[in-house]
């Protein structure tokens, strides 16, 4: 054991998806920490994804905000005290809302944040304040699946849990890429699949990871999910199929939502027509949902980010109340949750449409929260939702807002427009631990340093309504200050410190457990009521806990309404009639094709926390767009090209990746990219601010689009220990690189311009060699200091690009001799080094050089094999659809 790591580990949760998997944290007492899954957690038992698996590699003090900063008279962020910050953070919100009211200011906050931090930043805004203009990012991934719990549940209700991932017979994943984005609970339905036998379909308009392990793929037309299950709902009744006696004693409004889902989709053929598929799948997936008692449908993000994802989730939730198939075991409606703590916020009502502790905006629950806080200005009415909210800002209605944890000037629709409308703002300040970012750089005034994953303590709930621990085991670097105590002392500085007294994160779950149990009897789903009491001891040692925990000997319970008791007024769920399907958008002769956008294996929202990983950067370098084969050769593209893809709201530069996969007629491109990591691939600048009527989500799976080729004559890469600037016109994109940067470059300059242009990137004192080729247009530079690789650039015709696994590995070496110098200007590997290829396994860093290696050399056969002789595919299993395509090739190749 290395001799700086602690031999106890500090039990935590991971900081990405809503599975919310346990970690063990071993500080290594220079800053960093070993970081290993938590085999006692029942979240994930010991498993992490690639991202979990990397979380060490983003632990560094590189590119922190560790003081506070304010704007000075020149627009520079200059260092002030805290003292300072905190007043002017005070004193600028008090002022508009002496002279504009309430309504004037808003909060916006994010699923990052520990519930404890959303708890006091809600009760000041909704209670002391006075406005419910407080919103979160969780608006972008998770408010249809609210809206719909609402809708048919009468409260924000996860029915089902994790076990019945392990229990399902039949197991239907709608709009999620599941092996991707929630690969720990990917594995657990594999592993029913193998193990028990369970039946996997996936619907989604694109073959995905996911879609490759499914017993039946349902390759949808975007929008058509509710008319897909309002013909499974027609299905059921036509069939035999439904639970009459569970309809009748714990349902309402069923002939109301099955006449509407008739209108919608009558039969097989009507279905068809609706949804793009063939009859055949179609009558498969019927008939295998009706005749599986034990059926888990999880969504996700495909389903919610939609103009229609409410009435999304209640044709699917429909369908398992018409069956009777809920909260038991195997069987029941599950909404995957994207970020870590998208159910805390709305537990806390983060949510501008909610109140508090899943209260809402009723006369009785606004005097329930008013008596309990003792809050002098109650919020009397639902707030802004996010994409309404900027759109306040834009026309000037609001003028000062706290961003806490985010990065709307990316993730936003529109997010060139959400961008200026920040610019507008009389006050923005942003609670960060960046120094940088989109954001940041829109102008905001106060920039506060927040304490990040490691440094911070509370509590986080996952998906399955698991509360679970988020604990320090770094100190906080600087001066960076937890979120929660920031507010605080804002509050404090406004006039109400005796409501927000808290000294510790404690002290605030206490509150926070203690409304929830207020007045409630029961007739609340979320109650915290037997933690009301916990001791700053236990709540230290609190291990993970489902709720709802009404007393202190309660340990949650596993499911919700097996046997009826919705929050309802009636105490019965409510079957809705969805709204028959329809595209708010339409396509056109000028934008001819679907934008659908989404996440990629190995990042996580902007890359604030995986960019800086050279391992997850390496699977994905580039921002990307993917289309169909037989669109590429209409658009006259090939794969590795670069294209302009377009919308009415704004355009990128993105790499063409060419996949069967593909939807005819749609593209699909990451979301990750912003103006700090690439020139031209901020996604949220193309996507439209259409949103659902309901739930206020935005459309983000299908906005109209054109494609067309982006030519470039040249095409290379730089790679270098500081961040020099690039001309104007490049085209480019960050990578993170072992104790470096990497930029990826395009450009119509030709190499001699190049060569001046290294000049400037060179240090003073650098040895410098080169490599020049006019007639092919080849330029290659290196700059050495003390004999160690600096600055490293290659720039070639486009339609031979160069590749820099051989700098790569000598940037980790030490003093480089004058034949690895030679060798490494000829763009070959120098003696030792082994060009890896692109990466498959981002958990063991192992490359598809080194795979076929294996496969040719004997040493691996199948993928079992290359698991046991490479490690690869064998942690989380999220590039296991990859290697298996990787093994089959190989193989075929050798046969042919």
């Amino acid at each position: 054991m290395n001799a700086h790591i602690q031999p106890f580990p500090v039990r935590t949760t991971c900081p990405y998806c809503g599975v919310g998997c346990g970690i063990l944290a071993r500080p290594d007492g220079r800053g960093g920490a070993a970081i290993t899954g938590d085999p006692e957690h029942p979240a994930n038992f010991g498993r992490l994804c690639s991202k979990g698996f990397a979380l060490e590699e983003t632990l560094g003090l590189s590119g922190r905000l560790l003081r506070p900063m304010m704007r000075n008279r020149d627009g520079v962020l200059a260092t002030v005290s805290w003292p300072q910050a905190l007043d002017a953070v005070a004193d600028g919100f008090a002022r508009v809302i002496a002279r504009d009211g309430p309504q004037a200011v808003a909060f916006y906050l994010s699923g990052q944040l520990l519930t404890e931090d959303y708890y006091v930043a809600n009760k000041l805004m909704k209670g002391f304040i006075g406005s419910a203009n407080v919103d979160t990012n969780s608006r972008l991934c998770m408010a249809s699946s609210v809206a719909g719990h609402r809708r048919a549940f009468g409260a924000d209700t996860v029915p089902g849990v994790y076990a019945d991932l392990d229990d399902a017979a039949l197991i239907v994943l709608v709009g999620s890429n599941a092996a991707w984005c929630h690969p720990i609970l990917f594995q657990r339905m594999l592993q029913n699949k193998s193990g028990s036998g369970a039946r996997i379909i996936v619907i989604d308009p694109r073959c995905t990871a996911t879609a490759e392990e499914a017993d039946l793929f349902l390759p949808i037309a975007p929008g058509s999910d509710a008319a897909l299950f309002s013909g499974l709902l027609v299905h059921l009744a036509d069939s035999g199929a439904l639970d009459h006696g569970y309809i009748e004693a714990y349902t309402g409004g069923f002939p109301a939502a099955l006449a509407r889902a008739r209108e919608i989709a009558p039969d097989v053929a009507a279905t068809a027509r609706a949804t793009g598929l063939p009859e055949a799948k179609i009558a498969a997936f019927f008939a295998l949902f009706g005749a599986s008692e034990r059926v888990v449908t999880c969504f996700s993000q495909g389903v919610n980010q939609s103009a229609q994802g409410t009435d999304k989730v209640n044709a699917i939730i429909n369908c398992h109340l018409a069956t009777g198939r809920i909260g038991k075991p195997g069987a029941g409606p599950f909404s995957l949750t994207g970020q870590p703590n998208a159910m805390g916020g709305r537990e806390v009502g983060g949510l501008a449409n909610q109140l508090a502790a899943h209260m809402g905006f009723t006369p009785e629950d606004i005097d329930r929260v008013r008596r309990f806080w003792r809050a002098p200005r109650m919020a009397t009415r639902e707030g802004l939702k996010a994409v309404p909210m900027f759109e306040a800002i834009a026309r000037g209605a609001i003028k000062a807002l706290w961003v806490m944890g985010t990065n709307p000037a990316v993730s936003l629709p529109r997010a060139d427009a959400a961008r200026a409308a920040l610019r507008s703002l009389e006050l923005l300040v942003v609670s960060e631990n960046v120094l940088s970012n989109d954001t940041i750089n829109a102008g905001a005034q106060i920039v506060l340093p927040a304490a990040a994953w490691g440094e911070k303590d509370g509590t986080v709930t996952n998906s399955e309504r698991r509360i679970s621990r988020q604990r320090a085991f770094l100190p906080p670097p600087g001066e960076a200050k937890p979120d929660w105590w920031v507010v605080c002392e804002v509050a404090r500085r406004m006039g109400f410190g005796e409501a927000f007294a808290f000294g510790s994160p404690a002290q605030i779950f206490r509150e926070h457990a203690a409304l929830s149990a207020f007045e409630n009897g029961g007739r609340r789903d979320f109650d915290l009521g037997g933690l009301a009491g916990i001791s700053d001891a236990a709540y230290d040692r609190l291990d993970p806990v489902q709720w709802p925990i009404r007393s202190p000997d309660d340990r949650g319970e596993s499911r919700f309404f097996a046997a009826g008791g919705f929050f309802t007024a009636t105490g019965k769920a409510r079957f809705v009639a969805v709204a028959p399907p329809a595209l708010k958008a339409k396509l056109s002769d000028k934008f001819p094709f679907w934008l659908n956008t989404g996440r990629v294996r190995d990042q996580w929202h902007t890359m604030t926390r995986t960019g800086v990983s050279p391992r997850l950067g390496s699977h994905a370098p580039e921002p990307f767009v993917a289309l169909h084969p037989d669109d590429a050769h209409r658009a006259g593209l090939r794969d590795g090209d670069l294209a302009r893809v377009s919308t009415e709201h704004g355009a990128c530069i993105l790499k063409v990746t060419v996949s069967e996969g593909q939807r005819r007629g749609s593209l699909f491109a990451p979301i990750h990219w912003s103006d700090e990591t690439a020139s031209s691939a901020r996604i949220g600048a193309l996507v439209g601010s259409v949103t659902d009527p309901i739930s206020g989500q935005p459309e983000a799976k299908a906005t109209p689009a054109i494609i067309v080729p982006a030519p470039f004559r040249l095409r290379g890469f730089l790679v270098s220990r500081g961040v020099p600037a690039l001309p104007p016109e490049t085209w480019w994109t960050r990578v993170a690189l072992p104790g470096a940067v990497g930029r990826l470059l395009a450009s119509n300059e030709p190499p001699a311009a190049w060569r001046e242009h290294a000049r400037a990137f060179i240090p003073d004192g650098a040895d410098v060699a080169e490599y020049s080729d006019s007639p092919r247009g080849i330029y290659r530079t290196a700059g050495f200091v003390d004999g160690r690789l600096e600055i490293c650039m290659f720039i070639g015709p486009a339609e031979n690009a160069p590749h820099w696994d051989a700098v790569k590995a000598l940037l980790e070496s030490g003093v480089i001799g004058e034949t690895q110098r030679r060798v490494l200007l000829s763009g070959r590997s120098a003696d030792g080094m082994i060009d890896q290829g692109p990466l498959v396994c981002a958990c063991f860093g192992v490359g598809l050089a080194a795979i076929r290696k294996a496969i040719a050399s004997g040493a691996a056969t199948s993928v079992e094999t290359v698991q046991v002789a490479l490690r690869a595919g064998s942690n989380c299993g999220s590039c296991l659809p990859e290697l298996k395509r990787i093994v089959e090739r190989e193989r075929f190749a050798e046969a042919v």
